[in-house]
C-alpha cells in the first residue's frame, strides 16, 4: 500500500515517513504545491496526507485539482489549526478525513487503515476470494484456514491483486504500487515475474482455488 505525504515541514515529514515505512507502507513525499501536483497527476496512492499550507499553493487547491483530474485517491487533510471552516471546506472538496496538528502517530495510522479498509474492502477486516483470505491489519494470508508465509513484497503484490480480482493489472502500475513511483523508470520489470512465480508456487502448494493469469506483454489477472 502506497502513501503520499505532501508536507513542507521537513522534520515532521521525515518522522511520519519513517513511522509509516515501519508499518510496511511504501511512502512517497512532496514538499511543495508544484511537486505535490506532479505526483498526484502522474501516480495513484492508497492515501494522501495533505498539509493545508504549502509553498506555492494550498492543500485545498491540490485536493480540488486531484478531483478535477477524476482521481479518487483517499485524502486526509492535515492542518496546524483545528478550524471548522477548514474541515468543512476539505470534506466538501472530497477529503476523507481531517487531522489537526499536533497528532499522535498511532491515531494517524488508525485513520489511514480505516480509510483504506473502507475504500478497498467495504470496511471488512478480511479480503476474500474463493478459499483465500487476506487480513490487511495483520498482513496474514490464509488458504483453507491455513497460514501461508509471505515476505513483504509478496504480500504487497498479492494484496494489490486481491482487491482487484479478475481485473487486468499492468506491470507498470504494479511496479509503482509495490516498489514506489520511481519503479516506472526501470528498463526491465522482470523482477515482477519472479515475485509472481513465487506466489503461484505458494498458492498451488496450499491448494488455493485462485491463480495468476498472464496477459502476454501487458500484465496479470488474479482468477
Amino acid at each position: 500500500m502506497k502513501i503520499l505525504i505532501v508536507e513542507d515541514e521537513t522534520e515532521l515529514c521525515e518522522v511520519v515517513k519513517t513511522f509509516l515505512e515501519g508499518e510496511k507502507f511504501v511512502v512517497e513525499t512532496a514538499d511543495n504545491y508544484t511537486n505535490g501536483l506532479a505526483k498526484l497527476a502522474n501516480y495513484s496512492y492508497d492515501c494522501v496526507l495533505l498539509d493545508v499550507m504549502l509553498p506555492g499553493g494550498t492543500g485545498m487547491q491540490l485536493l480540488a485539482q486531484l478531483r478535477t483530474l477524476g482521481k479518487d485517491d483517499s485524502v486526509i487533510i492535515i492542518s496546524a489549526k483545528d478550524s471548522v471552516e477548514d474541515k468543512v471546506e476539505g470534506l466538501g472538496l472530497g477529503a476523507d478525513d481531517y487531522l489537526a496538528k499536533p497528532f499522535h502517530l498511532a491515531e494517524l495510522l488508525a485513520r489511514i487503515k480505516t480509510i483504506i479498509r473502507r475504500k478497498n474492502h467495504q470496511g471488512e477486516q478480511a479480503v476474500q476470494f474463493k478459499n483465500v483470505q487476506l487480513f490487511p491489519d495483520s498482513r496474514t494470508l490464509l488458504v483453507n484456514g491455513n497460514q501461508v508465509m509471505l515476505n513483504r513484497k509478496e504480500y504487497d503484490l498479492f494484496y494489490y491483486f486481491m482487491i482487484r480480482p479478475g481485473k487486468l493489472v499492468t506491470k507498470t502500475s504494479l511496479a509503482e504500487a509495490v516498489w514506489g513511483d520511481d519503479a516506472d523508470q526501470s528498463d526491465n520489470l522482470d523482477f515482477i515475474y519472479s515475485q509472481i512465480k513465487n506466489l503461484r508456487k505458494k498458492l498451488k502448494d496450499h491448494r488455493a482455488e485462485i491463480d495468476f493469469q498472464a496477459v502476454y506483454g501487458v500484465g496479470y489477472k488474479l482468477v
